[in-house]
């Protein structure tokens, strides 16, 4: 039986990559939607993102924007890993910053999904109460997304690095 320097490292398959790519942008269409000021699907989101988003905010239209930017930026950083033009990049810094943005990416949807599970089952009380509707859209859609998104860009990271070592 070989040992553990015999046995080839698991790579995770190639979809894993694409889903990454598929998730940023899909994420990155709906900032556009509302940065460009449509009210579509607030209703999801509730409380005063609700409220700012129908009132169009000029602060939160600006937030939206730096989300797209930064989804877009997400989705190109995930293709890097998975394209033949990313193996032209800084190899270590491109890297770092993938695996940084993936623990961000799970850190992030964990810890709002973790309190929205505890709002649902009446364990903690919001500052702002959201209604079953935003409650539900934000716990099955929303907050996952960003965890969904991280793992993802953590199993791309991984089999980039596994495949092409640094």
């Amino acid at each position: 039986m070989p040992g553990r320097r015999g046995a080839r490292a698991w790579v995770p398959p190639a979809w894993v990559a694409w889903g990454a790519v598929v998730v940023a942008f899909a994420f990155a269409a709906v900032s556009l939607v509302w940065a460009t000021g449509s009210t579509v699907g607030l209703d999801t989101l509730g409380g005063s993102i609700e409220r700012l988003g129908r009132e169009r905010d000029p602060a939160l239209l600006a937030a939206n924007a730096v989300a797209l930017v930064l989804k877009i930026l997400g989705g190109v950083l995930a293709l890097a890993l998975v394209q033949p033009w990313g193996e032209r990049l800084p190899r270590r810094p491109l890297l770092a910053l993938a695996w940084s943005a993936a623990a961000l990416l799970v850190l992030y949807g964990a810890l709002q999904v973790t309190t929205l599970v505890l709002v649902a089952a009446d364990v903690v009380v919001p500052d702002e109460v959201l209604s079953d509707r935003a409650l539900r859209w934000r716990l099955l859609l929303w907050e996952p997304w960003f965890l969904v998104w991280g793992l993802l860009l953590a199993g791309a990271t991984l089999r980039s690095q596994r495949l092409r070592p640094a």
